[in-house]
């Protein structure tokens, strides 16, 4: 058994001959390039890439299997390097019947082992969704009839950050997650916690109990790879050993989330969209307490609040840690150009963040940007919450 560094939520911006697939995501993001920033910058050994379901990305990904660099696993996922195993993952978004009867939509992340298997569920999702070829289109599916077809396709589904105001289970469709599965629900063994949650607040929800949380960057930039990512163990990478480890078998498990603390988040505080403040009261609103306004996005924090059974966080006794994690690019002083220094000292991503002394990497970028990496890693940094779409804010105490 050893450990490895997993980020299970990566978008592609554009296929390599220039198709648009996430609208939103860098045009740097595609297969290739997912696959070497992995490799070479932030060292992460398995990347879950969730817009594989294209078929322009379906081609890029047979072209990849071509260059020698890379070839399939008999248990699953896609190696590259002998260093990083690729999850072939597609993001589906569900439709819902929401709170008071209202539509709802909720994002799914589905794995498939094989790059057969996602052609497979490609083709017969192109029957429920409008355009195939761009990521996270509304299905005409619930998460009930949804999770049938990934495991016709030999593949599991994971509900995705599932607090978030927008596309998500408990954001805007529901109070309870079991509502929505009802018998199939044991079929969901894991759950993406999204960037303004943690385990503490998600453990105030009793039926999350028995679920594994995992912990992910939805990035839509390669620099945004692995700003939340996971510590398991396993035996080695592959989809099979990335399941087990979710699971909880055969001494496989999610040892750490890395997060970043919640109210970094986008969505964590309530936002009043008519004034523009994010609201921080103790209870929560829905009227912003400082102009009137109902135009309020609802933030993660008070949505919890407001649906949870236990009045005490209390996690199970094999619930993992959850860390916060402040990302590079988040810590003050700490730009593009320190990042590219601090890589080519000492590698990876991983090595600063984990692995180094204050001296190590003081001798590189000068002793005040040294003490905030160290701060940022130990805790001690100011953290500002975010709302309505903005991020949160860390600064030197």
């Amino acid at each position: 058994m050893y450990e490895i560094f997993a980020d299970l939520h990566v978008h592609i911006g554009r296929s390599e001959s220039g198709k648009p697939i996430k609208i939103t995501a860098a045009r740097t993001l595609n297969f290739a390039n997912i696959a070497k920033e992995c490799e070479s910058r932030k060292g992460i050994q398995v990347v879950g890439i969730i817009d594989c379901a294209s078929p322009y990305v379906i081609e890029d990904i047979e072209n990849f299997l071509k260059n020698g660099e890379a070839y399939e696993l008999k248990d699953g996922g896609i190696i590259y390097k002998d260093k990083v195993c690729i999850l072939l993952g597609s993001e589906v978004e569900t439709s819902e019947k929401g709170r008071n009867g209202k539509k709802g939509a909720a994002h799914n992340i589905c794995f498939f082992p094989h790059l057969n298997d996602i052609k497979a569920f490609s083709q017969e999702m192109s029957h429920h969704i409008k355009n195939i070829t761009l990521s996270t289109q509304r299905s005409d599916l619930s998460g009930y009839d949804l999770i049938d077809i990934v495991e016709k396709y030999n593949g599991i589904l994971i509900p995705a950050h599932v607090f978030t105001p927008f596309k998500s289970y408990y954001g805007n469709c529901t109070d309870r997650m079991k509502d929505i599965f009802k018998e199939k629900y044991d079929k969901i063994f894991a759950i993406e916690l999204g960037l303004s949650s943690d385990t503490y607040l998600a453990d105030m929800i009793s039926e999350l109990e028995n679920k594994t949380f995992v912990t992910n960057s939805d990035a839509h930039s390669l620099p945004k790879i692995a700003r939340e990512y996971n510590k398991m163990q396993v035996e080695d990478i592959s989809f099979k050993e990335v399941v087990k480890a979710l699971k909880n078998e055969d001494g496989r498990k999610v040892l750490v989330n890395y997060g970043l603390d919640p109210k970094l988040g986008k969505y964590h505080r309530t936002h009043c969209d008519n004034c523009d403040c994010t609201i921080e009261t103790k209870e929560p609103v829905d009227k912003c307490p400082n102009c009137g306004s109902d135009k309020v996005t609802f933030g993660v924090f008070d949505r919890i609040e407001l649906i949870k059974d236990k009045e005490k966080s209390k996690s199970p006794e094999n619930r993992p840690p959850y860390v916060y994690q402040i990302p590079l690019n988040f810590i003050p002083g700490v730009g593009g150009k320190t990042i590219d220094k601090l890589l080519d000292a000492f590698d990876t991503e991983m090595n600063i963040l984990h692995k180094l002394s204050n001296d190590d990497i003081e001798a590189v970028v000068g002793e005040k940007i040294a003490k905030n990496i160290i701060n940022a890693r130990e805790g001690k940094m100011k953290v500002e919450s975010g709302g309505g779409g903005m991020y949160g804010k860390v600064s030197a105490e």
